[in-house]
């Protein structure tokens, strides 16, 4: 190749590399991968059936959404600073037995919420010590709590199904302002605060340097221990609301209840721009993926989709978001 056309070939080259790493950089962004796959599932969902946005339909997804979103907002804490939580799938059924249990019994909604909540935040408590003064990895930490508070759920319960027997105990399930459901509001309320929290408070940023470099956040005089075990309290009490939440859908509360929702929270959490070695994530990413799994099994749902394969595409979703925070990372290096 002679000098003149190489000189005229590579500037279209480097041009080349320069818009292949710009398509890169917009795909990987926090936010672009996931809201361009969530306007994907839309309109394949909206063509392939005259239901989909049907006003009673979209409602539903929202109100379906809206229990996982609660508890992958907490999920969102402890991603931002490094660590994850398994244990809120057995955090929430617990919760919900017993706001059911002891509504059952007469003393009240409100004195039940406050229990249950209580409930939520002691195990997160524990998670927390465990993890940032013991020294246990947060998976077998989170994990064996998982099977603990399971376990708990089905001991408080007998093993059986509670029914809420005080019909007040479905007013997160109600519709309000605009037919949309109790639930909905508490998930906006839960999201604003989270996102005003993360943004514009020095606990929120100080969860960010955490996750990113946590020797660097120690000898910048942080409490890292207590910033720790705090982000686990709170995924703790955002997951014991989320239990209650299916369960005043339900009117019903089991062990059961909300078995797949560590792996739904973190997929939400990781879809959304965080990713599980800390300092990155936000609340908006974390809503934006739990719609994208919320249109994504309701659309299966309504084409007769098994459920065997629902289950197989939320596995290849997280698989998706691991793959698309692998690509952020490489592209931030590059």
């Amino acid at each position: 190749m002679s000098t003149a056309t190489k000189d005229a070939v590579e500037p279209r080259q480097e041009a080349r590399r320069r818009d292949w790493r710009f398509a890169a950089k917009a795909l990987a962004s926090p936010y672009s991968g996931t809201t361009i796959l969530l306007a994907a599932l839309v309109v394949y969902f909206a063509a392939s059936s005259s239901e989909f946005l049907e006003t009673s339909n979209i409602l539903v997804i929202l109100g379906a959404a809206a229990a996982i979103g609660i508890v992958a907002i907490g999920q969102t804490f402890v991603v931002v600073s490094g660590g994850f939580d398994l244990s809120v799938s057995g955090t929430a059924p617990l919760a919900a037995v017993v706001f059911g249990k002891i509504a059952n019994d007469g003393s009240g909604i409100v004195p039940a919420l406050i229990v249950a909540l209580a409930v939520g935040a002691a195990v997160g408590l524990a998670n927390g010590l465990m993890i940032s003064r013991a020294g246990f990895n947060p998976l077998i930490a989170t994990l064996g709590t998982a099977s603990i508070t399971g376990g708990l759920a089905f001991v408080v319960s007998k093993g059986l199904t509670v029914i809420y027997e005080d019909r007040s105990t479905g007013f997160l399930a109600e519709r309000s302002v605009g037919e949309i459901p109790n639930q909905v509001w508490v998930l906006l309320f839960v999201a604003c605060l989270t996102f005003v929290v993360l943004r514009y408070t020095t606990f929120g940023r100080s969860l960010y340097s955490l996750g990113g470099n946590w020797e660097a956040s120690w000898l910048a005089g942080m409490r890292v221990n207590l910033l720790s075990t705090m982000v686990y309290v709170i995924c703790g009490v955002t997951a014991a609301l989320g239990g209650i939440v299916i369960a005043s859908q339900l009117l019903a509360a089991d062990g059961q209840l909300a078995s797949n929702y560590a792996l739904l929270s973190i997929a939400a959490v990781i879809l959304g721009g965080g990713s599980l070695t800390g300092g990155e994530g936000g609340v908006v990413g974390t809503v934006i993926g739990v719609l994208a799994l919320g249109v994504l099994t309701n659309g299966m749902a309504l084409l007769h989709v098994s459920s065997f394969y629902q289950e197989m595409a939320t596995g290849g979703v997280l698989l998706l978001a691991v793959g698309l925070g692998r690509i952020r990372q490489l592209v931030n290096v590059a």
